[in-house]
């Protein structure tokens, strides 16, 4: 297992999930802040750990398979403590619909990959749109109280919906870019504009 430095950062992403949640739920006025902070520093080192395995040329297997996997869990875990902590039907819908794309594209990612057609399915533009309002809105949300008078709770929803709307768009961009393939058609060289 290579430990580089982007190997690293994303290993200590994952490190602070139980930290995270911890954090959420001890009963003292400044763990909103503290809770926010935890993730928004995450998202920043996936950010960075990114960076610098492209700026240095630090790729590996390992890390390649990592990264979304700590991308994943950080997301699903807070929507599930968030939802949690304000179980209306809105945001049990937005995180059902979230989780759930994540876990079909992923399954559809490790198929595609087992075929030998995993190029087929890329990231692009809209899915790193998607990621940036996603964290945004988490960090919101995880934040909850109103700040310089902004109703901070109220627009991480809207943004959170935002990010539910494309992550659809870019699941279904998967599917379509992955239908050769499904088909049976594997000599489609078509490339998907993907997701994040």
């Amino acid at each position: 297992m290579p430990l580089n430095l982007p190997n690293l950062l994303t290993l200590f992403r994952i490190a602070l999930i139980p930290v995270l949640v911890l954090v959420f739920y001890l009963p003292y006025p400044w763990t909103n802040f503290a809770a926010a902070l935890i993730f928004a520093v995450g998202a920043i080192t996936d950010w960075a750990d990114g960076y610098i395995a492209r700026r240095y040329g630090m790729f590996s297997a390992f890390g390649a398979f990592l990264d979304p996997v700590a991308d994943k869990l950080a997301v699903a875990v807070a929507l599930v403590i968030i939802v949690q902590a304000h179980p209306t039907v809105f945001m049990a819908l937005i995180a059902a619909v979230i989780i759930g794309r994540e876990i079909t594209i992923s399954a559809l990612r490790e198929w595609m990959a087992e075929i030998g057609q995993r190029a087929t399915v890329r990231v692009a533009v809209i899915g790193k749109i998607k990621t940036i309002v996603q964290m945004v809105a988490l960090v919101m949300l995880l934040y909850r109280v109103d700040l310089f008078g902004l109703p901070i709770f109220l627009i991480g929803e809207v943004l959170l919906a935002v990010a539910a709307v494309l992550t659809l768009w870019s699941g279904m961009q998967y599917l379509i870019a992955a239908w050769p393939a499904m088909r049976g058609d594997a000599a489609s060289e078509k490339k998907s504009p993907g997701e994040a």
